[in-house]
């Protein structure tokens, strides 16, 4: 059995260190993938801080989410990792965090939120200008990953513009992009916004 390739392992670590020094990944929350050449995906295992990962905290399953070696547990989303992967070949690295912003604005939201007229939406593929928009899905969590899956396959097949993330209920986002930093890139963006939406729906609410 192959080992995870070190630079590999070395970008999933430091992106974890990355996230939790934001602190979207609290506790042992969130959790960050990369596909490699193989088409197997290296992906956090369950039950780790990722501010402390180490190699052994990884490990690697394939497109179906089923572990190489059985006797490790991958995160508990690992579904949603390779749904993305398998979905859009050109992802190469998918990341799932748990900010205050994405958490109350997802718990508050209907079926999806959009973000219009920031600058940072020229982080996102097709959008070179801060004159355009994002909606994002809101999905309602669900402890049947597999079910959850199904239900954000679902709402891909009838939207004209593939969004570069979705949000979960109450429990956090999912982003992917062609390699870890430009999914870190996306993250960071996304976070940004999220945060600014938050604060002026909360002075919205609090002047009317």
């Amino acid at each position: 059995m192959d080992a995870i390739p070190a630079p590999v392992a070395e970008a999933i670590i430091a992106a974890g260190a990355r996230l939790d020094q934001r602190n979207w990944v609290p506790a042992t929350a969130g959790n960050l993938s990369i596909r490699l050449d193989s088409g197997r995906v290296a992906i956090t295992r369950s039950g780790f801080h990722k501010a402390r990962l180490t190699p052994g905290s990884l490990m690697m399953v394939d497109l179906e989410g089923r572990p190489e070696q059985p006797g490790l547990r991958p995160s508990a989303e690992t579904l949603l990792h390779c749904g993305a992967y398998r979905r859009f070949p050109e992802a190469g690295a998918v990341l799932h965090g748990h900010s205050i912003a994405n958490t109350v604005l997802s718990r508050a939201a209907g079926e999806s939120i959009t973000l219009s007229g920031y600058e940072l939406l020229k982080a996102f593929p097709g959008l070179p200008t801060h004159e355009a928009s994002v909606t994002l899905p809101v999905f309602d969590n669900d402890q049947d990953i597999a079910r959850l899956q199904r239900a954000v396959e679902a709402r891909w097949q009838g939207m004209d513009v593939i969004p570069p993330g979705y949000l979960l209920r109450g429990h956090g986002v999912y982003v992917w992009g062609a390699d870890m930093e430009m999914a870190l890139a996306r993250l960071e963006a996304l976070e940004f916004m999220l945060d600014c939406h938050l604060h002026e729906t909360t002075t919205l609410r609090r002047t009317a």
